[in-house]
């Protein structure tokens, strides 16, 4: 009869006196209520509260501060915010400025003049007479009617296609304008990866390719303006003016570099820094090289035909390219320019291919090594990184992973799960973890094996496309052999719907409840079957009918074929 330490909370929580409380009965006994009434807000005010907070919290890769002594952070600084309610203005407020009706259009083509918004519904069409196309999928769609249109007026040709070029120039244009532009064949003796890297990393240019899928010596610039036929003759001249540059500086760093051998740089990685904890380039190509021979014995065992001599070549040369003047010049190109220049020195296909393909794949969409050399390679190579990096406490937190441990993984299970390989995630994890002799191994492995199982896991969820509840039970059954978990996946996945497997799971459910019954009376398992035990014909017959239907899965079960 006397109020509790729990119902008094229960009452500030509510917001009422204690006095107010009344007792009501359910199903499941007697319980304290309150009753509260609060009235609605405003939506203005309600908005008007809580978008300062959801625009502070908007991810971006890297943030800026612009204000001294002040909280806030965008990924730029911000100039003017605009925020409305049907024709009612929300006093949003964010990093001193409060909200308006007002935006701004194109800063060259309609100048410093506020553009005013009557209603929302008015927004995209002020905007566009103000020279911005605000909606991202318009903009995008006329880049590429602008590129086909201008590369339509070349016989023959047709523009390389970079969906992640043209999501970089749909959001840096507001008003875009295709223009085509060229450069002296001369500059096509240079490796083709040079002259796009160039034309894509440094000035966000489209390459241009003939019929034959060659390289041509044009390039598509998309500009953020609307010039005439004399104003594109400037800019055109302009750009290709800059880009003839870069191609000069790509070409005397390529004919500076071959004064030094790939081979005689080996021992110039001494001097280049891998990890201040974990030494030099040198000393992780030594662990490279050795767990690459270990990596390929494994495989070999399995029955594959690996060029060993290749791929301990290819793990020795794989990071010289790092002391190379074009590497320093274009970062993007390191590992490609290693695989160009260890053929134009002589090096075979399958060592200059491994050196080559080494970074790949650099994302869930993208393509791994075409050959068996540069998969090992690139598995080896992540591996070393990954392992090295835990091994010194560097893991991947939360949503930061500056080593882009994340990313490696993602490529040795993509590799395993793609590639020809026949190698455990266990093997990779056990011989990467021995070249760390300090580090603590048994807790070590226990990470790895949680990170890369996380790792199949995003693989078979996102990549692949399996359910959830798919994934897990693949992933509880086992996650070392990412084949044979993508196998099982596939197999549950194709039978999950039907009233056999239903039928099938109720009745492991039931078996699995009377083994873990038994075993909480402290029954055990027989190791093997004792027929003597049985006591009617119909245990016989279903331990015969198990023995014939376990002749006839284990054939299955070793060929992968699970469904």
């Amino acid at each position: 009869g006397k109020p509790t330490p729990a119902a008094d909370a229960f009452a500030k929580k509510a917001g009422v006196e204690l006095s107010e409380l009344k007792t009501i009965t359910n199903a499941k006994g007697e319980y304290l209520s309150a009753t509260v009434k609060r009235a609605g807000r405003d939506a203005v005010d309600v908005l008007a509260a809580e978008m300062p907070k959801e625009i502070a919290g908007i991810y971006w890769a890297k943030n800026m501060y612009w204000r001294a002594g002040k909280p806030e952070r965008f990924v730029r600084p911000v100039k003017w915010l605009l925020a409305m309610l049907d024709k009612t203005i929300v006093p949003v407020e964010f990093a001193g400025i409060t909200a308006s009706n007002i935006t701004q259009g194109h800063r060259i083509l309609h100048g410093d003049a506020p553009v005013a918004i009557a209603v929302p519904k008015d927004y995209e069409s002020s905007l566009a007479s103000a020279h911005v196309i605000a909606d991202v999928e318009l903009r995008r769609q006329k880049i590429r009617k602008a590129l086909d249109a201008v590369t339509r007026t070349v016989a023959g040709a047709r523009w390389r296609e970079d969906e992640e070029l043209i999501d970089t120039v749909t959001h840096l244009t507001e008003w875009p304008q295709a223009m085509l532009g060229g450069f002296e064949r001369e500059y096509l003796a240079l490796p083709e990866e040079v002259l796009v890297t160039v034309m894509r990393d440094h000035q966000k240019y489209f390459a241009v390719e003939d019929a034959d899928g060659k390289l041509a010596p044009h390039f598509l610039a998309v500009l953020n303006t609307q010039a005439d036929e004399n104003g594109l003759a400037i800019i055109r001249h302009g750009n290709a003016r800059v880009l003839r540059a870069r191609f000069n500086d790509a070409r005397f760093f390529w004919d500076v570099d071959q004064k030094i051998p790939l081979t005689e740089r080996v021992e110039m990685l001494k001097s280049v820094t891998f990890q201040k904890e974990l030494g030099s380039y040198h000393a992780k190509t030594e662990r490279v090289v050795a767990l690459t021979g270990q990596l390929g014995d494994a495989a070999e065992k399995s029955g594959i035909e690996l060029d060993h001599i290749a791929v301990v070549e290819a793990a020795l040369l794989a990071k010289t390219d790092l002391t190379c003047e074009l590497v320093k010049e274009f970062t993007e190109l390191q590992g490609v320019v290693g695989g160009l220049y260890a053929r134009a020195q002589g090096s075979t296909d399958a060592v200059a291919a491994a050196i080559y393909s080494q970074y790949q794949p650099v994302s869930m969409e993208a393509g791994i090594p075409a050959t068996r050399e540069g998969q090992l390679l690139a598995i080896a190579d992540k591996a070393d990184t990954i392992a090295g990096m835990f091994s010194i406490g560097l893991a991947p937190t939360g949503s930061k992973d500056p080593f882009a441990l994340r990313r490696a993984a993602n490529g040795i299970v993509k590799i395993l799960a793609e590639g020809e390989l026949p190698l455990t995630l266990a093997e990779i994890r056990s011989l990467a973890v021995n070249a760390f002799k300090g580090a603590e191994v048994e807790e070590l492995q226990s990470e790895l094996i949680g990170f890369f199982t996380e790792r199949l896991q995003f693989y078979l969820r996102d990549a692949r496309g399996y359910a959830y509840d798919v994934v897990n039970a693949v992933l509880a059954s086992g996650a070392d052999d990412v084949k044979d978990a993508l196998a099982r996946a596939a197999a549950v996945a194709e039978v999950r719907g039907s009233e056999d497997f239903a039928a099938i799971a109720a009745a492991f459910k039931r078996m699995k409840n009377i083994l873990e019954q038994a075993q909480a009376k402290g029954d055990v398992a027989a190791a093997t079957l004792d027929a003597k035990l049985f006591e009617s014909d119909a245990e016989k017959l279903l331990a015969e009918n198990a023995a014939s239907v376990g002749a006839q899965t284990a054939p299955l079960m070793q060929n992968r074929e699970y469904a």
